[in-house]
């Protein structure tokens, strides 16, 4: 009879394969996600930056022997488990397991290219002036040159995965060589359906044991009702802190005049003149109104908007009854121009329909973009019932993030996620438990969190001089090494301009390179500063003495006009509860605990968190905003934190004088 192996002996193989050494709570994490497993439970795990918990949850998954399916929040992760920790894995548990579990990533069908769009073009009027007829195929413009490097690139890739493609093209670019899954012509009637790179993703997923996807595929497949997922027995949601606000996107609609009036021009080649003159009408009735649109929500939808959709709905939905029952053999490529013109008329009907029926469980809210112009978006009030129902109801669901835990226990982000508190519920509320296995770095020894408690309190408007004074003498201590992390781009902006006139190095301000770039720039010199807002907040890894201050300007509540926010906060004290804590609180609380776990990266790390905003030490909610950060050690005495930015300013240059 055969012995199972271990569980601390495969962890411990699949841990040496990769380089490192196991920790504590990778251990206590790899037990809680197998038990839950065999349980066929759910769990709830905060690990620490550090901890190794992609391979916390990788070798209890694999030992089990069912499907699992891996969902991330970021392409760096997906990359860092397929390319890295799966293959080295798989090989290390092979001996043990004798069996050689199979892994694939799967996306949604835009992020692989259409062979029939690449080959046979883009029946849109997008198409027309691309190229100069009289140079043949020579690009003219950039939008040429990245479509001729496609040309080239797809038969050299054997994914077609557009993050496989480096550098990478603009998004109007690819647009023009893929295809969302409604405009897809299936398979079985596409003359490339033998050699399609999405079909050659599902097939490879469908016969995978680990399955690696996005948490936007996740949420389609659970919201949409046609699976795209393969039937799998466990789920683990990584970066699970992005789960609500990505399930959030994906059930949002949005109408914009541009969107309609391209729904039009495709659908006018395909129907009578009748139904096209009757769409058209709408359209510019529709397009004249938000030209009129004021940023906001609408708790009632206007008269005059009501007939707008009303008319857009009765309409396509004709128009969609005719394409579907006529066919232009004198349309080249027909098949292809129906189905994009399907896919447009019918989310101009699905969103217009959506809010006429008005929902109490959606808001909906104009938005004005400087550039874009107006756009009317429709979007649920919560997630949590959804989530509960698809997510947690046919498997055992582990989500792990360094961020779960806010204000001391997991029933925040649990009721996010549609349960109850931990230890509560009945039958029809999915049981579940949360663990914190903590990180392998010593955060009261190495780190500070200074709170500014001197500073004026920050307004809605205006420029916060003692603030940018108090920011120069702390970036001046640190010799640079600073992280500045801004509540809005506007903040960052002045905050970098002040700076720039004021201190004599260099500052990195994000957008005016590419993100990617500004972080190398930033991770390359010592005495480089890096503002920024809310993709800085979550998504910067710079471990070593080139970070040794993390700035916040304020407590990143929601902006008090957004209409999403505002809805989910009104909903929550009209049904008793405090509105405020479950989501302002709550999501400064998530943002500030991302924020400042950018300091500490590894083992050998110091610095300083530094809040600009006095409201964490003297607010009623300074405490639960506090607990959800790092365990840092606390100080509101600004000498304090000039004196130990200095300190470590001068160690970490005199350990890189020894190193030259």
């Amino acid at each position: 009879m055969t012995t199972k192996p271990s569980l601390p002996d495969l962890l411990h193989a699949a841990v040496t394969a990769v380089g490192g050494t196991e920790r504590p709570g990778q251990v206590t994490m790899a037990e809680a996600v197998a038990e839950v497993v065999d349980d066929n439970a759910h769990l709830l795990v905060q690990a620490g930056t550090g901890t190794g918990k992609s391979l916390g949850y990788l070798v209890p998954a694999l030992a089990h022997g069912e499907r699992v399916v891996v969902a991330t929040a970021t392409l760096a992760l997906q990359r860092q488990l397929v390319e890295r920790d799966l293959p080295r894995t798989v090989d290390a548990l092979h001996p043990l397991l004798r069996r050689r579990p199979e892994f694939a990533m799967l996306k949604g069908r835009s992020n692989y290219m259409c062979l029939h769009r690449l080959h046979e073009g883009v029946p849109q009027e997008e198409e027309e002036g691309l190229f100069d007829p009289f140079e043949s195929a020579t690009p003219t413009s950039r939008l040429g040159k990245d479509l001729l490097r496609l040309r080239d690139w797809s038969s050299d890739t054997e994914t077609g995965d557009r993050d496989d493609l480096t550098p990478g093209v603009s998004d109007r670019a690819w647009s023009q060589v893929s295809v969302t899954s409604r405009e897809c012509l299936g398979a079985s009637k596409c003359a490339y359906g033998a050699e399609c790179f999405a079909e050659a993703a599902r097939e490879r997923a469908k016969l995978a044991d680990v399955v690696v996807t996005n948490h936007a595929l996740l949420a389609i497949d659970a919201i949409e009702g046609a699976p795209v997922l393969p039937s799998h027995e466990v789920l683990i949601v990584d970066e699970a802190h992005e789960l609500v606000s990505r399930v959030t996107g994906v059930a949002t609609g949005e109408l914009t005049p541009g969107q309609v009036n391209r729904a039009v021009r495709r659908a006018a080649k395909l129907v009578n003149e009748k139904a096209a003159d009757a769409l058209q009408t709408a359209a510019e009735t529709f397009e004249r109104l938000m030209e009129l649109a004021l940023p906001g929500r609408l708790e009632e939808i206007p008269e005059d908007l009501g007939y707008a959709l009303m008319s857009l709905r009765d309409a396509s939905r004709t128009v969609i009854s005719a394409i579907g029952g006529t066919r232009d053999k004198s349309v080249q490529d027909e098949d292809a121009v129906r189905k994009q013109a399907l896919a447009a008329v019918e989310n101009v009907h699905a969103v217009a329909e959506r809010i006429v029926e008005g929902s109490e469980y959606d808001v909906v809210w104009y938005e004005r973009h400087d550039r874009f112009g107006a756009s009317l978006r429709v979007a649920p009030l919560s997630v949590s019932g959804l989530l509960r129902e698809k997510l947690f109801s046919e498997r055992s669901v582990v989500l792990t993030s360094a961020t779960l835990k806010l204000g001391g226990d997991f029933n925040g982000v649990g009721a996010s996620l549609g349960l109850a508190p931990e230890g509560t519920g009945g039958d029809d509320v999915p049981q579940w438990k949360g663990i914190d296995v903590g990180s392998p770095f010593d955060y009261p020894k190495q780190g500070i969190l200074y709170v500014a408690r001197h500073l004026s309190q920050p307004g809605r408007e205006g420029s916060r001089t003692d603030m940018l004074d108090e920011l120069a003498e702390l970036v001046e201590a640190a010799g640079g090494r600073t992280l500045g992390l801004f509540s809005s781009m506007r903040a960052a902006q002045g905050a970098a301009e002040a700076m720039r006139g004021r201190l004599d190095m260099p500052i990195l301000l994000q957008g005016e390179e590419t993100l990617g770039e500004l972080i190398r720039a930033f991770a390359t010199d010592a005495r480089t500063c890096l503002f920024g807002t809310l993709s800085l907040w979550q998504g910067v890894d710079v471990p070593g003495a080139n970070c040794q201050l993390v700035v916040m300007d304020r407590v990143p509540f929601p902006r008090p006009d957004d209409p999403l926010m505002s809805a989910r906060q009104k909903a929550v004290e009209e049904a008793g509860g405090n509105g405020f804590m479950a989501v302002a609180a709550t999501h400064a609380a998530l943002l500030m605990a991302q924020g400042a776990g950018r300091l500490v990266r590894a083992s050998g790390d110091r610095g300083v968190v530094a809040v600009l905003d006095p409201r964490l030490a003297t607010a009623r909610y300074g405490s639960f905003l506090r607990a959800s950060m790092p365990d840092f050690w606390y100080t509101t005495d600004r000498n304090q934190a000039r004196r130990s930015l200095a300190a470590i300013d001068a160690a970490a240059k005199a350990a890189e004088a020894a190193e030259a």
